[in-house]
């Protein structure tokens, strides 16, 4: 089935404007504090049926242009739900508070910012958008329309970080406190965990295959370039293509850079230059790299190994006056002694319910989390183009590189538009 989004639209002229306005916007006080916020899921493959439930919330539709998927779906929840193979037609359910992006990163964007226009909080999973341009989109979106929104990362805020052994915010508190000296540099790699996924690359000259009868392999595609049908595209694979993702890079990367744009203060900028160290990259399926090294214009540096790449004795912070290795390890004399005369960093909004309730801009939201996915993103086009690229974190565009540029702005297939 395909949906054309106009004449979509057109069906829904019929209902009162009121009616497509979900509850938690409808004035203070409207949301009693025992009222359950409802979601809609959009994509209910392997990450979107991971979060049918979620607290403070009840699931009330899902989508996905799979039947297959629809139908595993329907089957996490005992309650009957909407099920939609049209994102739009879940974003415009009037019951439907929360929006769930569960798919792949290239429906990311359009997908927010629709749901930011029907007056739509939004759980986005990562990397927050495919392009930097998107990105930029996405913040004007949500801003225009006062939505809450959620990236899908936790490790600013909750759980211990990965291979570090300690949550995040102690190491907040250390680089903010000053004691080891600035610049940093912060070292990611296998011995962190960032080798899991690494391998997840794309195949060569794939055969076209017959689409299958249950999926809307247009749909899927969207605003993605037409390419022939193969299962390797699609679902559990699909980040081993330009077109969807950045392989590895796209599918952590996220998790992984976003508590160091924390850590080190960096929220409202962008590193001014990305050196990659890597074998040229086929143009449609994702390869592997050696390194790739962030620097900010203060000097400060991210620098992620690939694969098996890096040292084990490498420190993860490393300044002038002292290291912090894994296990929150310290090589400052009496650091911890002297660390505890500092102040904690301050308190964030952690739970999107909350969020969605107060109206007060969750720990990771839109401004945060396009700001570390603009570093994948980089990474991503610096990998691209096989080369250095210097890049302005105020005009956010690369410096005298006409081809960098013209990937933080890709163009869309068909009637996709952002």
């Amino acid at each position: 089935m395909k949906t054309n989004r106009r004449n979509f639209l057109k069906s829904l002229g019929g209902l009162a404007l009121f009616t497509i306005v979900p509850r938690p916007v409808l004035g203070k006080g409207y949301m009693a504090p025992s009222d359950q916020l409802t979601k809609g899921i959009i994509g209910v493959g392997g990450m979107g049926r991971g979060h049918v439930n979620y607290g403070g919330t009840r699931l009330v539709a899902i989508c996905d242009v799979d039947r297959n998927h629809l139908d595993a779906g329907k089957n996490l929840v005992k309650e009957s739900i909407a099920t939609y193979h049209d994102f739009r037609e879940l974003i415009y359910d009037p019951n439907v508070d929360i929006v769930h992006i569960a798919t792949p990163p290239h429906w990311h964007a359009l997908m927010t910012i629709e749901a930011a226009k029907a007056g739509k909080d939004i759980w986005c999973e990562k990397p927050m958008t495919r392009t930097i341009g998107e990105g930029k989109r996405v913040v004007e979106t949500v801003h225009q329309f006062g939505r809450m929104f959620r990236l899908n990362t936790w490790f600013r805020f909750t759980d211990q970080f990965y291979g570090l052994g300690t949550p995040v915010k102690p190491l907040k508190k250390l680089v903010q406190s000053g004691l080891l000296g600035w610049p940093l540099k912060v070292t990611i790699s296998k011995y962190t965990g960032f080798d899991w996924k690494f391998y997840w690359v794309g195949k060569e000259d794939l055969e076209p295959m017959p689409i299958p009868a249950e999926l809307d392999y247009d749909l899927w595609l969207g605003p993605a370039p037409e390419k022939p049908y193969n299962p390797h595209r699609v679902h559990q694979t699909f980040r081993g293509y330009w077109d969807y993702d950045a392989g590895g890079l796209g599918d952590m990367g996220q998790h992984y850079i976003d508590p160091v744009q924390y850590i080190l203060g960096k929220d409202d900028t962008s590193p001014v230059k990305v050196e990659v160290d890597a074998p040229q990259q086929h143009p449609d399926a994702v390869g592997t790299w050696r390194s790739i090294t962030y620097t900010y214009a203060d000097g400060c540096q991210i620098v992620l190994w690939g694969g098996d790449y890096g040292n084990p004795n490498t420190p993860y912070i490393a300044g002038p006056n002292g290291n912090v290795y894994k296990n929150f390890v310290c090589d400052i004399p009496d650091w911890e002694k002297k660390l505890a005369d500092y102040p904690d960093p301050e308190p964030q909004v952690t739970d999107f319910m909350e969020s969605v309730r107060t109206r007060k801009p969750f720990a990771l939201n839109e401004t945060k989390g396009f700001r570390s996915a603009t570093i994948v993103n980089m990474g991503a086009c610096a990998l691209r183009l096989n080369r250095t690229l210097e890049f302005d974190p105020v005009k956010l565009q690369f410096i005298n590189d006409d081809a960098a540029n013209r990937l933080i702005n890709q163009p869309m297939r068909g009637e996709w538009k952002i």
